[in-house]
């Protein structure tokens, strides 16, 4: 064979091998490890508790936060995605640690259209800047079925943590019409009277491999029922032993209290039927180092067919136990309860949290360094520092000046992917 007839064959190459040198130089052809997003002209704010940078850098490099800085200070690497976020805010990505998958929508979610459960993700979470949820009541097996999914990358979703399904007084469960109503899946919630029934349970949730346990310790409906301390106490040994926490949901002044005595970590919601949260509660709680998810705007809509000065009323009780919390540095916990309830839209929880007294850096420390310290990873996430994992939100305003901010979101980056917006 004449050397003539191997050219074809090179000429074939070298067009190949330019092809590919362009896909990579351009990012089409370069792997998500590699690719590289820079973030450009935006106020950052790092933290909280930190100044925020003017015409900021953020550069991401895979999933990881690579550098951040002023604009001067930052050198924005060849062949980086480039995105203009001049006028713009970002902060670290923002946790909802009170958040349900149980609406019927997510039954069966492992036969769905990974389109289709993008789309539902989007239109509860990511499209508000959740990079990471706390499901506190759901169908393990099916939550986990959508974990898998979106950790898989096959669906653009928040990580999710979750405690599946959540354990109830004896009597205490929810009849299936209440779940029909509710637009909800059929949930066997485990009903316990017992401590070793307690104790059963809490094992075969963290051994099916839940991130946290979920205890209904007073039921909000009449006929009121609790849990036994004993009872309390069992479950809540067996999660710690296994370095699990545990949310609780109090309802009343008397769960609130055997919450707090049985070593809950986390209080699900505030209390309105408990009234004031006096002395005695506030000492109790700082002593056990609780934390408090407030869920505020929830007490509007559950009391949404009731007349307005009982629903002000009751709201403003919540609104009043939240500012005598977080005036004393107590930990707050940003949460909504989507799921349990369709009003997805936050900005009505952020309004509420600066009535009660929050200022902005102190909901955004809610939506971020408080989470990541509660559940472990404050290593990884919450913060905007070079070696971070690269969850970000990109707001249209500074919700330092605007709480309302919070809500209006551009664009939300995962794990150094934008899973919201473009």
């Amino acid at each position: 064979m004449s050397r003539h007839s191997d050219r074809p064959f090179t000429i074939l190459r070298v067009l190949l091998t330019s092809l590919a040198l362009w896909l990579v130089s351009s990012g089409i052809g370069r792997s998500q490890a590699e690719r590289q997003i820079a973030l450009v002209g935006a106020t950052v704010l790092p933290s909280p508790t930190e100044r925020a940078i003017s015409n900021g850098v953020v550069i991401t490099r895979g999933n990881r936060i690579a550098a951040v800085g002023p604009k001067g200070a930052v050198a924005v690497p060849t062949g980086a995605e480039i995105v203009d976020c001049s006028g713009l805010t970002i902060t670290a990505g923002f946790w909802n640690s009170h958040v349900h998958f149980m609406e019927r929508k997510w039954a069966d979610v492992a036969k769905i259209p990974a389109g289709e459960v993008s789309d539902a993700l989007q239109v509860m979470l990511t499209q508000y800047g959740f990079t990471s949820v706390f499901d506190i009541g759901s169908s393990w097996e099916n939550t986990r079925r959508l974990r898998d999914r979106v950790d898989s990358g096959e669906i653009a979703g928040p990580r999710i943590r979750s405690t599946g399904e959540f354990l109830v007084p004896k009597g205490g469960s929810a009849r299936d019409l209440v779940f029909d109503i509710r637009g909800a899946m059929h949930i066997n919630t485990p009903e316990l009277s017992e401590p070793n029934e307690g104790a059963a349970a809490a094992k075969k949730l963290i051994d099916a491999g839940v991130d946290g346990i979920k205890l209904y310790v007073s039921t909000g409906f009449p006929p009121i029922l609790a849990l036994s301390d004993s009872v309390i106490y069992a479950a809540v040994k067996v999660a710690h032993d296994r370095g699990k926490p545990v949310f609780a949901h109090p309802s009343t002044r008397e769960g609130l209290i055997a919450a707090l005595r049985g070593g809950a970590n986390i209080l699900a919601h505030t209390a309105p039927q408990a009234g004031v949260l006096d002395d005695q509660i506030i000492d109790e709680m700082k002593k056990t180092n609780v934390a408090l998810i407030p869920t505020l705007h929830l007490w509007e809509y559950e009391l949404r067919h009731d007349r307005s000065p009982l629903r002000q009323r009751f709201a403003g009780v919540a609104v009043e136990q939240l500012g005598k919390w977080s005036r004393i540095g107590g930990v707050v916990l940003f949460g909504t309860d989507v799921g349990y309830h369709s009003h997805y839209d936050p900005t009505g929880e952020y309004v509420l949290m600066a009535e009660a007294g929050m200022s902005g850096r102190a909901i955004l420390a809610s939506l971020t360094t408080a989470p990541a310290e509660q559940f472990g990873e404050t290593s990884r996430i919450g913060r905007i520092a070079p070696g971070y994992i690269a969850d970000l939100v990109v707001l249209r305003d500074d919700p330092i000046q605007n709480v309302r901010a919070f809500a209006d979101v551009r664009r939300t980056i995962r794990d150094g992917r934008i899973i919201f917006g473009n």
